[in-house]
């Protein structure tokens, strides 16, 4: 059996409510007003790419299967081409990984479809 391709579209900026998402996030790692600072520095940076195995790679986390139900969301989406909003990562260079703040059932979703797709994103 083939696997069908779907066409990912994004839309050129995160979505507002992914900034408090990523705070909420963020302040379970570090203390409150570190996670603000970073997500205001979010706001603020230029959008930029990485493919979907990479972002896995550079995080460490483990791919979410289709039977989670965020997951299965963004992929309804991929496939009925809605357009899903970019990732925000945060790099842990104390760690040598990179966090991510907001988005980790899009970029699940993604990989499912393309491993090598590019996926933007805001990562500071």
């Amino acid at each position: 059996m083939t696997k069908k391709s779907f066409k990912i579209h994004w839309l050129s900026e995160p979505e507002v409510h992914n900034y408090p998402a990523a705070v909420s996030y963020l302040s379970l790692i570090y203390d409150e007003h570190f996670a603000m600072m970073q997500v205001e520095k979010l706001k603020l940076a230029p959008m930029s790419e990485f493919k979907a195995k990479d972002m896995f790679r550079a995080s460490g986390l483990s791919l979410l299967g289709i039977s989670n139900l965020r997951v299965e969301k963004d992929r309804t989406k991929i496939e009925e081409g809605e357009l899903l909003s970019p990732l925000l990562l945060v790099r842990d260079t104390a760690h040598g990984k990179v966090i991510i703040a907001d988005g980790y059932h899009r970029l699940c979703a993604v990989y499912g479809f393309d491993e090598d797709a590019l996926i933007p994103c805001k990562i500071i």
